[in-house]
């Protein structure tokens, strides 16, 4: 890292891991020093080191020794926002964190240590000013009694960054999200256990308009989506992304793109994921306010107690015309999806849906005059629970036009309500491949395991279900 190899120790730098000195204001001058001297690494051997935020500097590196832990303050007034321009300012989640980077680059973060947001205690006492009316949260969430997420740090906000390696390290319980790269490019993530389950909106790594990204062997277990990529700035988009060899857990989705979609997201390669334990979707691929997604190759993927395989949709929530979705290619998929909740055993489980319904099934949606295009789903197995009810939720093939468009809505597979099939619904969609496609049920099913609707150029090969014929076609101009 920079041009120098020095090391410097922590504590030689006044820096005391006692579990109780506040450390931030000698940690950040040795930052300082460090980067202006070239460019070094700070170490931190076994110990308990109580900090607010932190300012990355070019050419430096934070090593923490197996045993060492930087620990977040639980005092809301520790942590502060980088002055940024107007201009490049988004609009909907927290810009504070305990860990912050702006414009800089050759930075990494390492070792065997722990990175510790102390989030639940942080967001509680964020909580508590509030209420007090010693510092008010504007956004207020009163029906989910909880603050803003703009009001809570996170675990880390890059932003504007290149030549970022984060390895090794345990990195736990932000107040928002855990890990925030923001128009970043050439970052490597590997090898990380990510634990961030303290409070709400815990995703575990978000890329926002990312570049040349490499996330590998992460094991990740969140409270919200797992691995996330985000688009904000319509000027730009995540291209040329890897993600391999991790395990997610999620109180969301598995690996999610979107919801925010401005721009878009390009060249994107996920292989070898293992999902488990997963309220919503193993992945889910979101085109909402007029970001393009195209050439995505996702591969062997395993996904145990998952309450949805795949979810794809272009909608039209915001944005002068909807996006595009096109050349997605999905192959060996495995998912097991429960008659339970996934998550059931988490004290941060996902919001359950307000209306009675059947298990839902995978979705590839458009909307009338915007449809998902070129996608190809091969060597696909998915076992569903089966045990659906006409008495719980009922739309018969007669009444497709029931089912709702929900052009501007929140993208979810639950979004439409009752599904008229079970394995998969299709809607809005023009060149479609299904090639050996196993889908199965262990209890027996009223419905169909296929819907096609206002579906064109539609390959279907080597489709098998244990229940019914295995699809139904009702096409319309």
């Amino acid at each position: 890292m920079g041009q120098s190899t020095e090391v410097w120790e922590a504590p030689r730098q006044g820096i005391i891991g006692d579990g109780a000195t506040l450390n931030t204001e000698k940690i950040q001058t040795a930052i300082d020093r460090i980067s202006r001297q070239g460019g070094g690494r700070l170490s931190f051997p076994p110990g308990i080191y109580l900090t607010g935020s932190i300012v990355m500097r070019n050419g430096v590196e934070l090593h923490l020794e197996r045993g060492a832990t930087l620990r977040g303050s639980e005092n809301p007034y520790h942590y502060f926002k980088l002055e940024q321009k107007e201009t490049e300012l988004r609009n909907d989640n927290s810009q504070l964190a305990l860990m912050l980077a702006d414009h800089v680059k050759q930075i990494a973060l390492t070792g065997e240590g722990t990175i510790d947001g102390n989030g639940r205690a942080l967001a509680l006492n964020i909580d508590s000013l509030h209420h007090t009316g010693e510092r008010t949260d504007p956004h207020y969430n009163y029906k989910r009694m909880r603050p803003n997420e703009t009001m809570r740090p996170k675990l880390f906000y890059f932003t504007s960054c290149s030549r970022i390696e984060v390895k090794g390290l345990t990195l736990m319980n932000s107040a928002a999200w855990g890990l925030s790269f923001d128009r970043c490019t050439h970052l490597t993530l590997e090898g990380l256990r990510v634990v961030n389950r303290a409070y709400w909106n815990n995703d575990g790594i978000d890329l926002t308009d990312c570049k040349q990204v490499k996330v590998s062997h992460c094991d990740i277990d969140s409270a919200d989506d797992g691995i996330c990529l985000k688009s904000y700035h319509a000027d730009s988009c995540n291209d040329s992304i890897t993600i391999s060899d991790c395990t997610i857990c999620s109180s969301a989705s598995g690996i999610k793109f979107g919801t925010a979609s401005q721009g878009g997201f390009k060249h994107i390669d996920i292989r070898r994921i293992r999902v488990r334990d997963t309220f919503r979707s193993a992945v889910a691929i979101e085109s909402v306010d007029g970001g393009v997604i195209e050439d995505i190759y996702v591969s062997d993927i395993i996904a145990t107690r998952t309450g949805n395989a795949l979810f794809i949709r272009l909608g039209h929530r915001s944005g002068n015309r909807p996006g595009s979705i096109r050349r997605v290619r999905i192959s060996r998929l495995w998912c097991e999806v429960p008659f339970d909740r996934p998550d059931i055993g988490s004290d941060m489980r996902g919001p359950e849906v307000n209306f009675f319904h059947n298990p839902f099934p995978s979705s590839v949606t458009g909307i009338p005059g915007a449809s998902v295009e070129d996608v190809c789903l091969e060597d696909i197995e998915i076992v569903c629970p089966g045990r659906s009810s006409k008495g719980m939720a009922y739309i018969p093939l007669s009444r497709l036009h029931q089912v709702p468009e929900h052009e501007k809505e929140y993208p979810e597979y639950t979004m439409f309500g009752e599904l008229p099939s079970w394995g998969f619904y299709v809607r809005h969609v023009r060149g479609l491949q299904l090639k050996r496609v196993r889908l199965f049920t262990r209890e027996e099913e009223f419905r169909p395991a296929i819907v096609l609707d206002d579906a064109h150029d539609v390959t279907l090969e080597d489709v098998e279900s244990n229940f019914q014929k295995p699809w139904i076609v009702t096409c319309e101009e």
